[in-house]
């Protein structure tokens, strides 16, 4: 379910709350094959099943950036704003990848709004996200995202 702000005052009031989970999303090799293209990151672990069946992960795994790329359509599903000109990412403060993510595993987010600050001309939220892996343990991906949005 999204959370929709009618404008900049509106996120002041959702400062501290969780915005709630996303669906799940499927990330299958060729999303991760793609990614390699898109970053000539062509890693075995990531591109050649045969040989990453027989590696550390058991299969081949999606690259850490390409699990915190997803990070902002999977928030898009989460937060709408309203009433801005224009939205920027502005930033990480921290990343961590706990977990691998298989190939043909299943992700989605847990986001909560951790805060809203003015900026020159609109505000700065931080929002702690927590990418899950369908039926993992540990988190594919924990992060403090900085986005900006302007009126």
């Amino acid at each position: 379910m999204t959370v929709t702000a009618k404008g900049l005052d509106d996120l002041h009031a959702l400062a501290g709350s969780e915005l709630g989970v996303t669906d799940w999303l499927e990330v299958d090799q060729g999303r991760i094959d793609t990614f390699a293209d898109a970053t000539d990151d062509h890693q075995w672990i990531h591109t050649d099943p045969e040989k990453a069946a027989q590696g550390p992960f058991g299969a081949p795994i999606a690259h850490g950036y390409l699990t915190l790329s997803l990070f902002i359509p999977l928030f898009t599903d989460l937060l709408d704003v309203q009433g801005v000109t224009t939205k920027v990412n502005y930033g990480l403060d921290r990343v961590r990848f706990p977990s691998p993510v298989k190939a043909g595993s299943r992700i989605r987010l847990r986001a909560t709004l951790a805060s809203v600050d003015e900026v020159r001309g609109g505000v700065q939220i931080a929002v702690d996200g927590t990418v899950e892996i369908e039926g993992g343990d540990k988190p594919a991906c924990v992060l403090r995202s900085l986005s900006r949005f302007y009126a």
